[in-house]
């Protein structure tokens, strides 16, 4: 392996995983206020605590699958379009997958 496709490898980690960390962030700061915007209490610290009712630790567990992983998913894809622009090939290992 070259020195090159290592450092690559690296970069995009690097890339690739501050871009989802930050969606992931941001997207928890929005569905905490939004829970609180729409049932008026906040979010559950742990849902998995059994003080906190069935039906607000599966909505929430719900809510917040959905958001987080989507808005990861929009963030990596960006991020590999922004690096294919910008190197002109997708980054290391993306066609690999799957």
């Amino acid at each position: 392996m070259s020195q090159e496709n290592v450092a690559d490898k690296l970069l995009w980690k690097v890339v690739g995983g501050g871009a989802v960390a930050a969606a992931a962030f941001v997207a928890k700061k929005a569905l905490d206020g939004s829970w609180r915007a729409a049932t008026g209490n906040p979010p559950p610290n742990n849902p998995e605590d059994p003080d906190v009712a069935w039906k607000e630790a599966i909505g929430f567990a719900l809510l917040s699958g959905a958001v987080i992983g989507l808005a990861q998913l929009v963030a990596a894809r960006n991020a590999a379009k922004y690096w294919r622009h910008r190197r002109g090939a997708l980054p290391p290992g993306l066609r690999d997958v799957g």
